[in-house]
């Protein structure tokens, strides 16, 4: 099965996807804004943690973000799925720089928030960003609907310093608010 947006379609993670992983795995760029350990990953950690996917998982979902002209340029979860409260914790990276600026990001949420709402009938998502992070901030604030929910101070340690964590969130409600108002699903 496949979710479809738009422009992108998400779909399960396969090993044909290991060169670009592992290349982005290893992006000081990319992680840099990122929260989470940061070590050197080879091909084989990459092909493991390929490999460990489950996509049984009833708690945790890795997709790949495809597109028609750029294949995979990136990657999206829904995790610490809490099913008795209906909520999850979602993140997303898009590794491909070529990618960016394009709707991509941006069709890969709606279409991961439509298929968590209506699909699996959770209530709400979490998120969160290093809040030097401006631009990921302001994409899923301003493009996605998502509201600031709160300040964890000095949560995150990167070159020598710490940095605070933004709390994001959504409500199905608010989704559909979103979605309707910016006439995103007509």
């Amino acid at each position: 099965m496949y979710i479809e947006g738009k422009l992108v379609k998400l779909r399960a993670i396969e090993l044909e996807d290991l060169e670009k992983l592992n290349k982005w795995s290893n992006s000081p760029e990319l992680w840099r804004n990122l929260g989470g350990w940061h070590f050197p990953y080879s091909k084989m950690n990459t092909e493991n943690w390929i490999r460990s996917i489950n996509n049984d998982d009833q708690k945790n979902h890795v997709f790949a973000i495809d597109t028609e002209g750029h294949k995979l340029v990136g990657t999206a979860n829904i995790v610490n799925i809490d099913w008795k409260n209906r909520n999850a914790f979602h993140g997303m990276m898009l590794g491909d720089k070529e990618a960016r600026g394009r709707g991509f990001a941006q069709d890969a949420v709606m279409a991961l928030m439509r298929y968590a709402f209506d699909e699996l009938g959770l209530q709400r998502l979490d998120g969160d960003m290093i809040a030097y992070n401006k631009p990921s901030i302001d994409f899923y604030t301003k493009r996605c609907g998502w509201e600031i929910e709160g300040i964890k101070k000095d949560w995150f340690f990167r070159a020598g310093e710490f940095h605070d964590k933004v709390v994001v969130g959504i409500t199905k409600s608010r989704y559909e608010e979103f979605s309707k108002k910016i006439g995103y699903w007509e």
